[in-house]
């Protein structure tokens, strides 16, 4: 695990380490432990995981740190890291907001002509299904403690794919298991951030 810690300055702004620990809690007992993932275990066993910690505030920002990260994982070698979590505590609390920004992240993976190399993928605590309540528990299949970017190798994508032939089962698995343990399973879990960050849930803009 390699993780990047920016020094938080000004006191509104959460603690990098605390931000990086309570994502690692939610990659373990959530991704990993309900085996929501089923390709997160190796990487994360090989230390392949670089966590970073945003310091945006704004979305401008938050794409020129993505513009960084996305640079350094196609450029650095798949041994030493396969994939980086990009968390950004102080960034879109809105879900929809954070939805809409996704657009401008998959068009900044063509303009650095990384397509077919990288893809984002994204989580946020307060992702909610087009047509769920945002009290609905197989919303938590999606959501982090922080809103984070997720970006893979797409040949590490394939690699999995392959060692999983099922992989398109693995939606309607993760589903069944969220509805199996119940809202209550899953805050027994303990993955929520312990950051003052206050999510806002789509439902409270008019649904997904």
């Amino acid at each position: 695990m390699t993780v990047q810690n920016p020094s938080f300055s000004e006191s509104p702004l959460p603690a990098a380490s605390v931000v990086v620990e309570d994502t690692v809690r939610w990659l373990e007992r959530a991704v990993i432990g309900l085996n929501l993932c089923p390709f997160a275990k190796g990487v994360h066993g090989k230390g392949q995981i670089h966590y970073v910690v945003s310091t945006a505030t704004e979305g401008a920002q938050l794409l020129q740190e993505l513009t960084r990260e996305l640079k350094d994982l196609a450029e650095i070698s798949p041994e030493k890291r396969d994939t980086t979590l990009l968390m950004a505590p102080m960034c879109f609390p809105d879900f929809l907001d954070f939805n809409d920004f996704l657009e401008q992240a998959d068009a900044l993976i063509d303009a650095l002509d990384l397509g077919g190399i990288l893809q984002i993928a994204s989580f946020h605590p307060a992702f909610q299904f087009g047509g769920t309540a945002a009290d609905d528990v197989t919303n938590c299949t999606n959501r982090a403690p922080y809103p984070t970017l997720h970006l893979l190798r797409e040949d590490s994508i394939d690699r999995a794919v392959e060692a999983f032939p099922e992989a398109e089962t693995i939606y309607e698995r993760n589903m069944q298991v969220l509805e199996a343990m119940g809202t209550e399973g899953w805050l027994a879990l303990d993955v929520g951030a312990r950051c003052p960050v206050a999510p806002v849930a789509a439902s409270q803009k008019g649904g997904a």
